[in-house]
Parts: C-alpha cells; sequence; structure tokens
C-alpha cells in the first residue's frame, strides 16, 4: 500500500481554512467595535446631542494585531467621563468678563465641580461581554 500528499494542494486547503478564519475573527472584531461604539452612544450624557454623536470607532492594525479604537473628538468629553474639578475663569485682555444675555459684567466666572458621569469606560468594559458573544461564530458556515 503507498499514499502520496499533494502538499500543494494541502497548503492551499490550510491557506484557504484559516484565511476564512482570519476573516470570521475580523468580523468578529468589528462586531464588536460597533457593540461598543452603540453602548458608549446610549450612554453619553445628552444635552445637544453632540457628544453622543460625535463618538466613533475603527479597526486598528491587522492580523494578529487587530483591534479597535472608539473615542469623540469633543473637547468636554473629558470632563464628562473623569469629572472635573471647581474653576474659576478671569477674563485674558479686559478688566470683566461679558456675553450676550448677562445683566452685567462680572470680574470673574465660578464653574463648580462636575462629577464623572463615565460612558467609553462602561461600554468599553463590556467588550469581554460582546466578544464572547461574537465569538462564539468563528469558524461557524
Amino acid at each position: 500500500m503507498s499514499a502520496s500528499i499533494n502538499t500543494r494542494e494541502y497548503e492551499r486547503g490550510l491557506r484557504r481554512y484559516f484565511g476564512r478564519m482570519s476573516d470570521d475573527v475580523a468580523r468578529a472584531v468589528d462586531r464588536t467595535r460597533m457593540d461598543v461604539q452603540n453602548e458608549a452612544r446610549r450612554r453619553a450624557p445628552v444635552d445637544t446631542g453632540r457628544l453622543r454623536s460625535s463618538i466613533v470607532s475603527r479597526t486598528e492594525g491587522g492580523g494578529r494585531q487587530l483591534g479597535y479604537v472608539v473615542g469623540t473628538n469633543v473637547q468636554y468629553a473629558a470632563a464628562i467621563e473623569f469629572g472635573r474639578a471647581a474653576v474659576d475663569i478671569f477674563p485674558k485682555d479686559k478688566k470683566a468678563l461679558y456675553w450676550p444675555g448677562a445683566r452685567h459684567p462680572v470680574a470673574k466666572v465660578h464653574q463648580p465641580a462636575r462629577p464623572a458621569r463615565p460612558f467609553l469606560r462602561p461600554a468599553v468594559e463590556l467588550t469581554p461581554i460582546f466578544w464572547r458573544a461574537h465569538a462564539s461564530q468563528i469558524g461557524r458556515r
């Protein structure tokens, strides 16, 4: 009895199998990224809606280094996420502060401390839950 193995066909089969698996992993990471982005948007406090609509995500890397980033470019997002100490605002060039609608000019404006209202961290902390939900689909056809 003799047996022969077509190694080229064997290698092609392995590449197809691992290629599909890589695609499945990439899809699972992408779904998780979108789940985290949507959860962050759901948890974001809403006043004007600007913060919520600014939350975006993107996939980064590839192969074994595949990951994602979820974030916002709104300047006040960090103050909402982590809280902020009390702040006194003083005029830079003038002797007083004035804005449309103010009753009179003032020497300073005091803004009280703001407690943290995290929305990104809780969404990211749910990542293992999201990942398990999508990872269970890897390799299934």
